[in-house]
């Protein structure tokens, strides 16, 4: 391969190229004449017994080796070679005789044939070369230099060469390039200061043992130092292998090339001057190597310049020479080559810049334009700051604006300045990369422009410059870069030619987006984006000078934003100018005394801009550099107003928190040729987002702003989507650290409205996503610092420690980052963790409760609300969050709170959408601590919303009373809002008509005492409070009935419309009366008075209760149940009814006079109210102003408690009024028994003892009358004979009762309704005086039961309880069967039925044959029933009494 492209002809002496070699070498000339050199030699394996090789090698002195440049000592005998043998490797073992003993080998060529043995007659077959030739040179270790072509073969497989056999002895040297240093080589001298790499190559090179072997005898061995030695044959091994790779790199395979250069680098690395050395010798021994093997050489050499710490001065001119001759060299490489050499002078720039700079700017003030590669240099030095050291930049930078303004007097050559603008605007290789040549001429060309003086120059220049293509991102670039470097000195031409070029057509062409006639047209597409760059690049060069033209060049930018075509190429440009302006203006100190009028309308286009983005994807750093302009703007004056704030904040927030999963906006980039890193994107995005929230508070350092703040952030930490909750809590704990450890808040502010979120950040501390947990938690701890700051801010601020970022692993290990912004865990130092303070080692509740402790009462209440709104959200943890908040809020500081109403309300609200019970549960608990100190108001919350009543709604009112105290409290409560009944002014009290609802929560509180009733929560609670409800009930019951009552007009007012339809005293709905009558009948039934519930039940008295007229009938009846069944709550509602007799309303008298006067008959009154106090509680109420009491005192003056002598006179009455019972006149005998049964109730059992028999015998005869009234009168005061007679033992009165049994049960089917209700009540009364049992299911039978199994029932009771009358009870049935009412009839043959069924023997003994009959017929008859149970049971009887009837008598 070298002998095709490397290697000069054979004719070239050996002399000449050494003395050409010591002349370019600068290392060559330091060495000494016995400087010893060697060539790369093959080994092959050796091989026993074989004869010694004659003829292949010759033996020469020190001298002899460069043809003749020295001759050998005298007396100097020429060593003889051999091959050494195995041994020979390791050193040899014996004398010449041993077996150890190296002997010579031939050697095979690469052709196979083998080397001449000593003793041939065969020469050398040819001079041997320095370099270059199939032989090497050779050189033993006492100087003598030998030549041998077998050096030369090819290939790794021969391993040993020929060994001089004189020396004896051989040791592994290194061999560099055909040429052997030194003993001891600077270079490795140098080693210890070189940068040597951890190179595992290398590592296993040292390894192995080495290939080339140089003998030398023991004299030389020991003339030489060991270590001496060892340094000596290491560098003649690296140099031969370096000589070797060189040459390889000519080759053609790519990965063996990168082998080579990596091994070369490697080399370099450990000893750079060794390989310096050897790459120029092989450069100046092979001019001849092609274009593409020097190229290679030049990349490598970079590499070993850039590898070296310090270049000596030889070293530097002699390749700086090399690279300035190769740079402006044409070969088929084109510029690939020179820019190779390039840059090798580019890496002797990074020791000794200024030397080659010299050089450059003698080439380029030559007055012809510099050659590409010079810019090439040129550019590079400007651009890479890497190539100086500290401080030297500067240097280059002043040299360089020197070198501009030498180069001034050129922009008036013509052919320099159009060579100038040709090179400018030569299209590029890539128009996304600018090669360094030009970007380095458009910072050149703005350094001469800025030197030059006269303005009409630079005039001229740039709008020609202005004048050419605008189509690529570079070259718009670099225009801009040139404006501003000639603005730094002409602002105002630059200014004015801008203007000036501005107006021109094609800019108005592509302002107004006129369609693009030819591709000529594109080069003024985007001239405005050229116009924006280069206003910026004015901004930047002309520093502080710039402050008077922010506002002009604000007003164009937002010009050209809002009228040029809009594409991504305008809004990167318009980001870039702007980005430049701002940091011009931030740069400078003086920008404060300045007020901008025009960064208003610059941050609407800002806005605008972040609108416009695609809310899926992030592929640019848009969003970052408009947010980072943003929070750069706001620090200018004039301030920001609130409003226009507010904008900022939600559509920054908008635009970064709403974007996709990173792995959802990772799929959008997939198809790019070079992705973007989007986890890098978005942590730059979200930081630029933190600056611009901490640029607002410090601008602003108030509470106020850090509520507008929050407030924006608020809706994104309660987003449903976990990403958005956790990049916006992530920005607000930014946030809470920043002000925690900057202390930017005013301490003498009070830190207020902050409950909120707390709420928030609180519940977010029990999020699924574990790095929502962490955040929240963190931020917690933060505030819970400012609340303390802000707290003792009258003692100095406490340094607290920096936090460090949270640990993105838990206990056991699991990764948080589970919200899709961090694709994979970042790694975890163990020291990675919560500041070291007290607040951060606390769980979520710890935290949260020791944060509550230093927040206001009002803020609280926003700590509640917050939590409160939580239990409406979708997400299950939110809802279970927020209740657990909101009942541990409650818990510690509910008692604090001062206004919970809208609190019960709100809670009422979002109870209705919580569907997890473990949540409304803990919300209902909260309403139970709070009821503890607020009730009343919670009650008077609830009474809104209870009419009507849902199931959340007394859920609540459950709640309000699960503790006993707060049960009571609430009834009492409830009382208090009954008690509020305002009736409509009537014609007496001559008011105005008012235009509202008479008091809803008064009608609300008697809905609610109606439901409480059956709430288990509220039962003992009721129970207790029996006497004051039900003197409330019946007091409601009375107001309800007065609100119906119809009223006359009033008269109208003058000068006052009469009121429309709609604006007089609203008529309650009749509900609301029904509402209160069936909170009385509740109150019986649950509190166990269902005996007084019954009384009034079967009588059919409710109805009375329905209109004024018959409502104190209503309550005497009441009243006399709860005596004549012996109440126990007789003594508490007389006590509780005493004070009522006082009250200010007519009906709480009224009600009271009313329940007084029946009690009267009861002796349990006179433990509570003597007799006499009794009379003068009914004597002071003889002075009532109302008629209705006056009246009700008086009836119960006249009570027998307080005249004993009416008892005989009653009781004389009596035979009387049953004579008047056989009347004809049918009225007369109904009122007549009516007077009897009041003269039976006020003379009482021991009174009405005597007279019980007859007045049962003659109220008997009359059951079964024809006429309906007195049917139902006698059945009436039968029963209220045997109510009168209760408890006491009468046996002639027991004996009417049983006989009147089956009357009154064959009665319950009778045609008249009032005979129906008597015979019930009666009946009732009967089995009460009989003691029967199930006497509550006999009541609920009676009351509501129909059909035959209520029939069945009724008949199984009488016969279990009145056995011995089985014959009396059998009879009667059978004499109603000759009843000419159907219904009765039918009845009778039931019973008599079901006694056959179930006592037929007793049945066939008692019933005559004409009884019979009458049965057969009676049932066939009831075949024809319309009620279908009765035809089944007539088919049936009949068949069952065939069977009877065929029975032996």
């Amino acid at each position: 391969m070298d002998g095709q492209h490397s290697e000069k002809s054979q004719s070239d002496t050996t002399a000449d190229r050494t003395s050409s070699a010591m002349s370019q070498n600068p290392r060559a000339a330091q060495r000494q004449a016995g400087t010893q050199r060697t060539v790369v030699q093959r080994r092959a394996h050796p091989e026993e017994g074989t004869p010694r090789p004659s003829g292949s090698s010759t033996c020469l002195g020190p001298g002899e080796a460069g043809g003749g440049a020295g001759q050998r000592p005298a007396g100097a005998l020429p060593c003889q070679l051999r091959p050494p043998t195995q041994g020979a490797l390791r050193g040899p073992q014996g004398g010449p005789g041993s077996p150890d003993y190296p002997r010579r080998v031939p050697v095979q060529d690469s052709q196979g044939s083998r080397a001449p043995t000593r003793g041939s007659s065969q020469p050398p077959s040819e001079k041997p070369r320095f370099l270059g030739a199939a032989g090497k040179w050779l050189v033993c270790a006492r100087g003598r230099v030998f030549w041998d072509r077998s050096l030369g073969l090819s290939g790794s497989r021969h391993r040993v060469g020929w060994v001089c056999e004189d020396c004896m002895e051989c040791d592994e040297v290194g061999l560099e390039g055909g040429r052997i240093s030194s003993p001891i080589s600077r270079s490795m001298k140098d080693l210890s200061c070189m940068k040597v790499p951890q190179d595992p190559a290398y590592r296993d090179r040292q390894a192995h043992p080495t290939t080339i072997l140089l003998c030398k005898s023991r004299s030389s061995q020991a003339a030489l130092m060991p270590k001496e030695h060892k340094m000596f044959m290491e560098e003649a091994y690296n140099a031969a292998i370096c000589f070797k790779m060189l040459r390889d790199l000519n080759g053609s395979d790519p990965l063996h090339l990168k082998y080579i250069i990596k091994k070369i680098k490697g080399m370099a690395y450990r000893a750079p001057n060794l390989v310096l050395e050897t790459i120029h010798d092989y450069l100046v021994d092979n001019p001849e190597i092609s274009s593409r093997h020097k190229f290679r050489l030049f990349h490598v050499l970079e590499a070993v310049i850039e590898a070296s710490n310090s270049l000596e001065e030889a070293w530097q001119k002699s390749f700086m020479q090399l690279a300035l001759e190769n740079m402006t060299k044409s070969t088929e490489l084109e510029e690939v080559y020179q820019d190779a050499a390039s840059d090798v002078l580019l890496a002797i720039c990074r020791h000794s810049w200024r030397m080659v700079a010299q050089h450059l700017e003698t080439e380029v003030l030559t007055g012809v334009f510099p050659h590409r590669s010079l810019l090439y240099v040129m550019g590079i030095l400007t651009s890479n700051e890497a190539i100086f050291n500290e401080g030297e930049k500067a240097c280059w930078e002043e040299q360089l604006a020197q070198l501009a303004v030498k180069s001034v007097q050129f922009l008036n050559t013509d052919v320099w300045s159009k060579e100038l603008l040709l090179a400018l605007t030569k299209p590029d290789r890539t128009h996304q990369e600018q090669p360094p040549e030009k970007a380095f001429l458009f910072i050149y060309y703005g350094l001469i422009l800025q030197a030059e003086d006269n303005s009409t120059t630079v005039r001229t220049h740039l709008r020609t410059l202005l004048d050419t293509s605008h189509q690529w991102p570079k070259q718009r670039e670099g225009i801009a870069l040139t404006i501003g470097l000639a603005a730094a000195r002409h602002l105002d031409h630059v200014w004015a030619v801008l203007e000036q070029f501005g107006r021109s057509t094609p800019i108005k062409w592509s302002l107004h987006s006129f369609c693009l006639k030819n591709a000529e047209d594109l080069q003024w597409k985007w001239a405005s984006s050229t116009i924006l760059l280069s206003y910026g690049q004015m901004a930047v060069r002309a520093k502080a000078h710039i402050l008077p033209w922010v506002d002009n060049i604000l007003s164009r930018m937002v010009f050209y934003f809002h009228y040029s075509s809009w594409d991504e190429t305008l809004k990167q440009s318009f980001l870039s100018a702007v980005l430049m302006l701002v940091g011009a203006i931030n740069r400078n100190e003086g920008a404060h005394s300045y007020e901008f009028s025009q960064v208003s309308e610059l941050l609407d286009c800002l806005m605008v801009l972040m609108e416009k983005e695609p809310r899926d994807t992030l592929c640019t750093p848009t969003r970052q550099q408009t947010i980072h302009i943003i929070s750069n703007l706001c620090k200018l004056r004039p301030p920001l107003d609130l409003e226009k704030k507010s904008q900022l904040l939600s559509t920054c927030l908008h635009s970064v928190l709403a974007l996709p999963l990173l792995d959802v906006l990772e799929k959008h980039t997939c198809l790019f040729l070079e992705p973007p890193n989007i986890q890098t994107l978005y942590n730059k995005t979200s930081s630029a987002l933190d600056q611009l929230l901490q640029s607002f508070i410090m601008q602003s350092p108030t509470t106020d702003e850090l509520h507008l703040l929050l407030s924006h952030l608020y809706p994104w930490l309660a987003s449903e989507k976990a990403q958005e909750r956790q990049r916006a809590v992530g920005r607000s704990t930014a946030l809470l650290r920043f002000l925690s450890h900057s202390h930017s808040l005013d301490p003498k502010e009070d830190f207020r409205r902050i409950g909120q979120l707390v709420g928030m950040l609180g519940i977010l501390c029990q999020d699924p996503d574990r790095a929502i947990q962490h955040s929240s938690m963190e931020g917690l701890g933060h505030l819970y610092q400012l609340l303390t700051n802000q707290t003792a801010r009258a003692a100095p601020m406490v340094n607290t420690q920096a936090p460090k970022q949270l640990s993105p692993a838990t206990v056991d290990g699991a990764p948080i980052w589970n919200s899709g912004d961090q694709k994979t865990a970042p790694p975890t130092p163990p020291e990675m963790t919560f500041p070291k303070d007290r607040i951060f080692q606390l769980d979520s509740s710890q935290v949260i409760k020791e944060v509550m402790k230093h927040l206001t009462k009002a803020e609280l209440t926003d700590l509640i609300w917050t939590a409160i709104e939580g239990l409406g959200s979708a997400s299950p943890f939110r809802i279970q969050a927020a209740a657990d908040m909101l009942l541990t809020t409650i818990r510690e500081h509910g008692a604090k709170l001062e206004t919970v109403a809208n609190l019960g309300r709100a809670i009422h609200l979002q109870l209705c959408s919580v569907r997890i019970p473990q949540a409304k549960e803990k919300a209902l608990h909260a309403i139970t601590l709070l009821a503890r100190t607020h009730t009343p108001e919670l009650v008077a919350t609830f009474l809104d919303f209870s009419i009507p009543l849902d199931s959340h709604a007394f859920r609540l009112w459950r709640a309000l009373g699960a503790e006993q105290p707060v049960s009571r409290q609430v009834l009492a409560v409830l009382l208090t809002w009954l008690q509020e009944r305002p009736l409509p002014p009537g014609p007496r009290d001559g008011g105005p008509q008012p235009k509202d609802k008479p008091c809803p929560r008064s009608l609300a509180a008697m809905n609610m005492l109606h439901e409480l009733q059956f709430a288990r929560e509220f039962k003992k609670a009721v129970q207790e409070a029996f006497p004051q409800l039900l003197l409330a009930l019946l007091t409601q019951l009375h107001y309800t009935l007065e609100l119906h009552l119809p009223r006359e007009p009033d008269p109208p007012i003058p000068g006052q419309q009469a009121p429309s339809p709609g604006q007089g005293w609203p008529v309650t709905p009749p509900s609301h009366c029904s509402t209160s009558l069936e909170a009385l009948k509740s109150l019986l039934s649950t509190t166990g008075h269902w005996q007084d519930f019954a009384h009034l039940e079967l009588q059919g008295a409710w109805k009375l209760f329905s209109t004024l007229d018959t409502y104190p009938q209503g309550v005497s009846l009441l009243t006399r149940a709860m005596v004549q069944n012996h109440c126990k709550q007789i003594k508490a509602v007389t006590s509780q009814l005493l004070p009522n007799l006082q009250s200010k309303e007519a009906r709480e008298r009224k009600v009271a006079i009313l329940i007084l006067t029946e009690f009267l008959y009861s002796p349990t009154l006179l433990e509570v109210l003597p007799r006499q106090a009794a009379l003068i509680v009914l004597a002071r109420s003889l002075r009532d102003p109302s008629p209705e009491v006056r009246v009700l005192s008086l009836q119960g003056l006249g009570n027998i408690l307080f005249h004993p002598e009416k008892e005989s006179l009653l009781r004389r009455q009596l035979p009387p009024f049953l004579d008047g019972f056989f009347q004809n006149n049918e009225q007369v005998v109904v009122q007549v028994m009516g007077t009897v049964s009041d003269v039976l109730h006020r003379l009482g059992a021991h009174s009405a003892a005597a007279q019980s028999l007859g007045v049962a015998i003659n109220a008997r005869s009359f059951f079964d009358d024809e006429r309906d009234g007195i049917r139902a009168a006698a059945i009436a005061l039968f029963g209220d004979l045997v109510a009168a007679m209760a408890g006491k033992e009468l046996s002639s009165l027991r004996t009417q009762v049983h006989q009147s049994m089956v009357p009154l049960l064959l009665h319950l089917k009778d045609h008249c309704p009032g005979v129906v209700t008597q015979a019930k009540f009666t009946l009732y009364r009967c089995a009460v005086l009989l003691h029967w049992r199930l006497r509550h299911t006999l009541f609920c039978t009676l009351a509501w039961e129909r059909g035959l199994s209520a029939r069945h029932f009724l008949w199984t009771c009488l016969m279990t309880h009145s056995q011995e009358e089985f014959g009396i009870h059998l009879a009667q049935a059978l004499s109603y069967l000759h009843s000419r009412h159907r219904h009765i009839k039918t009845w009778a043959a039931l019973f008599i039925g079901y006694t056959i069924c179930y006592h037929p023997q007793a049945v066939s003994q008692m019933v005559s044959s004409l009884d019979t009959n009458l049965l057969f017929s009676t049932f066939e008859d009831l075949k024809k029933d319309p009620e279908p149970g009765i035809r089944v049971f007539a088919t049936r009887q009949l068949c069952f009494l065939q069977k009877v009837a065929a029975r032996p008598q």
